[in-house]
């Protein structure tokens, strides 16, 4: 079992502590008394209790105590004025106060995430609840699964019931959800969350993404996925809340939106699409045949027909264009030097809704990101091809 509490990871079986992922030199009297505490937290801890667990009983004076408190503290980024994480309970002992959660390891040390069972029916029943942004808009989200938690970003084009059912993303929410705790949420102007908005800019996006956090009752840190314009809020998301990312995963995003980006061509294209959204939105014919040759151009009959269906229930055509036009003007070219949160980018060589090159500079701007091109054609990974397996288990091992 690994334990994973704020920005720190213990691994019990090679007496590893971990901070953002890095590895940490620590004593392993410090280390043993940090895994104490991280299996009894919130606990109220004596001093017999402790000494019995980490002296086997021998006799220890308060100030070797105290030493290797301050230690532990010092390891964790704690210390005795804050005690933010190891508390001291006057004349009782201490108390270790931060969330813990438990991750399985099997005999290769490779981690499942989440309980040391797999996933039944009823975790994978999903949840949905509201809650409202700062504006007062309302934002439909939805829990599904158990384990580490991890919040998906919204972006456009989503209806948290739709989906569940829909054959090109219930495979994708149910791999996802099998690992972990999924928390996602329907973008303002889409599918279950409020349809009459007006304002579709960054920082509205990033504030439906903090009221989801604070009622969704995660822990204090949680992994965030953001695919397409998810990415940008993602990214603006872990800038202005360091505190409460632990590993941030961006997919198919990008730094600049299309209709300001330096190619003429692509603002072309940009507005183009605004036109064609308008006229075809939700009907069969020609615009969502390049619809999908765009978005999913190796999809299976089932999955590019249902684009049409989810284009009708997600939104209307006036709201598509107007998030679409919001969207392609995101800019976090400025954000990338501040994220400080290990982070994992993915993109597909030939996908066609983001360019390649806009994934490498992502990977490129943000410190010590890892980046892994995926062989697809696809934005959005589908079932069955060779990416997908990729996929799930580059997330699976980042995270875990």
């Amino acid at each position: 079992m690994r334990y994973f509490f704020e920005n720190c990871e213990l691994r019990p079986e090679s007496h590893e502590l971990l901070i953002d992922g890095r590895h940490v030199d620590v004593e392993p009297q410090v280390f043993d008394m940090l895994m104490f505490f991280a299996q009894h937290p919130q606990e109220l801890i004596t001093r017999d209790l402790l000494v019995e667990a980490i002296w086997d009983g021998r006799i220890v004076s308060d100030s070797a105590i105290s030493a290797r408190i301050s230690a532990a503290r010092s390891a964790i980024g704690d210390n005795g004025t804050e005690q933010k994480l190891i508390k001291t309970i006057a004349r009782r002992g201490f108390r270790f106060v931060a969330n813990v959660t438990t991750v399985e390891t099997n005999g290769d040390t490779s981690t499942k995430c989440g309980d040391a069972h797999p996933a039944n029916e009823q975790e994978l029943t999903q949840r949905v609840r509201f809650c409202h942004s700062a504006d007062g808009t309302r934002i439909a989200f939805a829990t599904i699964g158990a384990g580490y938690p991890v919040i998906r970003a919204a972006h456009w084009l989503t209806h948290l019931e739709h989906d569940w059912q829909s054959p090109l993303w219930h495979p994708f929410l149910q791999a996802l959800s099998e690992r972990f705790q999924l928390i996602r949420y329907d973008q303002r102007g889409n599918g279950l969350s409020d349809w009459e908005v007006s304002d579709f800019s960054l920082e509205r996006c990033v504030e439906d993404l903090e009221a989801v956090a604070a009622a969704a009752g995660v822990p204090d840190r949680f992994a965030l996925y953001g695919t397409s314009q998810g990415a940008p809020i993602a990214i603006a998301y872990a800038a202005k809340h360091p505190d409460r990312v632990s590993r941030l995963i961006l997919h198919g995003g990008y730094v600049k939106g299309r209709l300001i980006r330096g190619t003429s061509d692509e603002r072309e294209n940009g507005q183009a699409w605004l036109t064609l959204i308008r006229h075809g939105w939700g009907k069969p014919g020609p615009f969502q045949q390049a619809f999908a040759s765009m978005y999913i151009p190796e999809g299976s009959r089932d999955q590019i027909a249902c684009l049409t269906d989810l284009q009708r229930k997600t939104t209307s055509p006036e709201n598509a264009a107007k998030l679409r036009r919001a969207v392609d003007a995101f800019d976090v070219s400025d954000l990338l030097c501040q994220i400080e949160v290990p982070t994992l980018v993915l993109h597909a060589r030939g996908d066609g809704v983001q360019p390649l090159d806009q994934g490498i500079q992502l990977a490129a701007g943000i410190k010590d990101a890892d980046f892994l091109m995926l062989e697809s054609a696809n934005h959005a990974v589908l079932e069955g091809e060779p990416a997908w397996a990729t996929f799930f288990a580059e997330i699976e091992r980042f995270v875990c």
